[in-house]
């Protein structure tokens, strides 16, 4: 169905809202149903109209799925962080990041087909261009030294599938547990968010060559550097719903140490 002029004025209605973006009626009907997309209007015929403002929160949720949150977390991310011009901006910043790693990847494997195509041989350096795990290599040495960039890749490159799958799943639990906390209104301070940063601790403590994983490092200074990187750095904001989110993180986690490291 075609909208005509004067539904453009008031709105797209759903059919076309779901083309565009590549989803369905169904989801946007769901997204109604749970609070977390309104249409701008209600036709007499019983069809949901969207305007820009809807176009503009439908675009946030889906750049939110794409980093990986459900639907709950996306609507305490709403909550919290209500400057959509702000929000877009550190999106912009992350979907920069991700192109430029995707037009490695895609050099890379056009390389590789056309070098196999050749008869050439293989040039294992280029073949892996943008699929590289120690992108932050030089940040991590920076920040806290060679050795503890070599311990933590070699502690990477040791694990098998399976366990960096359930390394994985036990990391992004965490960040789901934060992003819960957040959008519940818990205080840092309170017993919610320092058994979260107890477990945030444990985690760091995880990964070797990290000052919190020996003994005699800077653990206190170390989580709450990496605290303030969580909200400085957009990358890592992402990872809490943005910096509504991960400033709640940061006050946790910097009251956690406070009081106990």
């Amino acid at each position: 169905m075609e909208a005509t002029g004067e539904d453009r004025a008031s709105g797209w209605p759903i059919q076309d809202v779901a083309r565009m973006a590549g989803t369905t009626s169904r989801t946007l009907r769901h997204y109604d149903d749970i609070g977390l997309l309104k249409p701008t209007r209600v036709g007499s015929n019983g069809y949901r109209y969207y305007d820009g403002g809807a176009l503009l929160q439908l675009q946030r949720i889906l750049l939110l799925r794409e980093l990986g949150l459900g639907l709950p977390a996306i609507a305490d991310v709403f909550q919290h962080q209500t400057d959509p011009v702000r929000a877009l901006t550190r999106h912009l910043e992350w979907l920069g990041q991700e192109q430029e790693r995707l037009a490695r990847q895609v050099r890379s494997v056009r390389q590789t087909i056309e070098t196999v195509q050749q008869g050439g041989e293989l040039v294992a350096e280029k073949m892996f261009d943008g699929f590289d795990h120690t992108q932050y290599k030089d940040e991590v040495e920076e920040r806290w030294g060679k050795d503890a960039y070599a311990k933590g890749d070699s502690w990477w490159r040791g694990m098998d599938e399976a366990e960096k799958r359930e390394w994985k799943s036990r990391s992004e639990g965490l960040g789901r547990d934060w992003l819960a906390a957040a959008g519940s209104g818990a205080a840092p301070g309170g017993d919610e968010a320092q058994g979260l940063a107890a477990r945030h601790v444990a985690w760091l403590r995880s990964i070797p060559g990290t000052p919190a994983a020996g003994a005699g490092g800077d653990i206190k200074g170390y989580v709450t550097g990496l605290a303030d990187m969580y909200v400085a750095d957009p990358r890592f904001a992402a990872n809490y719903g943005g910096e509504a989110g991960a400033t709640f993180v940061r006050d946790a986690l910097r009251t956690y140490a406070d009081r106990n490291l």
